[in-house]
């Protein structure tokens, strides 16, 4: 688990490399168009190997739940003791999603739509239900978010003759679907509509009109369907099963997830779209998760290999710590190297190459603090 969220962690801070800089510097190369590719979101509908941080981070906290309340029942924590460090945990998640997005603000920018947020407004619905040794339960809260959140959308009427670029989007977009799918359409959905209700609440420098990305509160909803995958998954590996059965199991669900979104996808029922979390979207890139879940727990746990995943352990074991880094001191670590050693060093390979060479420099700072915390057992995870 440490291995696999270091692994996603470092996908996050691998922004700082800049790939899409080396892309225009060399717009001839297929190498840098296919990082730059996959160190960005895509559109709307579809999936880079960016778009997996966040389902993957969110599949996490499902996986490492029984384990987390194994351990505190062993100490002899009750029910209810549980139950408030869960509430105190998600409301510090939440008010540290708002605070992170705020950082360059004029003032508190009050939005719900970053992961630890999203994290936070899920995670007492999944301790909830993942306080039932009932395994019929978990799949059944999977499948009522899964069709209920896809039937809400559904009912929620969509307008042909919307006004898209009143909401950012401009009106010969290529990513407009039509028949059910349009239900789905960016900034012209269920969740944009709450949100233009729900954020503008909130004091705020001008009303709420829709989002750039497309990004919504209500994806939460759906978020508990990724982490309850996740909780399957934590479920199988806690149930002391042979290790071949648990791949088996793993493959199959990771397989049937991947099938089962691109079905819906292709079919026009349901989009696979990220930036709402559509349920074709859960089940997508769930299935990708347990693919990857499948990859570290094979190599690592089954086949011993574990020495070349120490680096992953160290920043997987602080994911909230390299969280944090990422969005508050990036700029002053790379003002820094600038001011005390100039551009020079970073032009060494060319001017196209510096963003690179400086991103570089700026992780292996990242790496050396949580290196310094791995060691002194200063552990900040969700």
């Amino acid at each position: 688990m440490d291995a696999y969220r270091g692994f996603v962690m470092i996908l996050m801070a691998a922004e700082l490399l800049n790939f899409q800089h080396l892309h225009e510097s060399f717009p001839n190369s297929s190498l840098w168009a296919l990082l730059a590719y996959h160190q960005s979101h895509v559109e709307w509908a579809g999936c880079s190997l960016h778009d997996l941080i966040q389902p993957s981070f969110s599949f996490l906290v499902g996986v490492a739940l029984p384990y987390s309340v194994a351990s505190r029942t062993a100490l002899g924590q009750s029910f209810r003791t549980q139950f408030g460090h869960v509430l105190r945990r998600s409301f510090i998640l939440i008010l540290l999603g708002i605070f992170l997005r705020s950082v360059h603000a004029t003032q508190t920018y009050f939005t719900f739509e970053d992961t630890l947020s999203q994290i936070g407004l899920g995670y007492p619905f999944l301790f909830l239900i993942g306080s039932s040794p009932r395994p019929r339960l978990v799949w059944s809260a999977l499948g009522t978010i899964l069709i209920g959140y896809w039937l809400a959308f559904i009912l929620y009427p969509a307008s042909p003759g919307f006004t898209y670029s009143a909401v950012g989007v401009p009106v010969d977009w290529p990513e407009h679907y039509t028949g059910l799918s349009a239900h789905f359409n960016k900034n012209s959905n269920l969740a944009w509509a709450f949100d233009t209700w729900f954020l503008n609440l909130f004091p705020r420098e001008k009303p709420f009109l829709f989002n750039g990305g497309g990004y919504a509160t209500l994806s939460f909803i759906p978020t508990l369907g990724t982490m309850l995958l996740g909780l399957i998954a934590g479920r199988t590996l806690r149930a002391g099963l042979p290790q071949g059965d648990i791949l088996k199991r793993f493959l199959i669900l990771g397989v049937a997830g991947i099938s089962l979104g691109i079905l819906l996808h292709v079919t026009g029922i349901c989009p696979v779209v990220k930036r709402i979390w559509t349920p074709a979207w859960v089940l997508f890139s769930g299935g990708l998760c347990f693919g990857l879940l499948t990859f570290f727990y094979y190599v690592i746990d089954v086949s011993g290999h574990k020495k070349w995943a120490f680096p992953l352990i160290v920043v997987g074991m602080n994911s909230i710590a390299i969280y944090c880094l990422v969005h508050l001191i990036d700029r002053f670590i790379i003002s820094s190297f600038y001011i005390h050693l100039g551009h020079g060093p970073f032009l060494l390979a060319g001017q196209a190459y510096e963003p690179l060479l400086i991103g570089m420099a700026t992780l292996a700072v990242f790496y050396l603090i949580l290196r310094w915390m791995y060691r002194r057992k200063l552990f900040i995870r969700i």
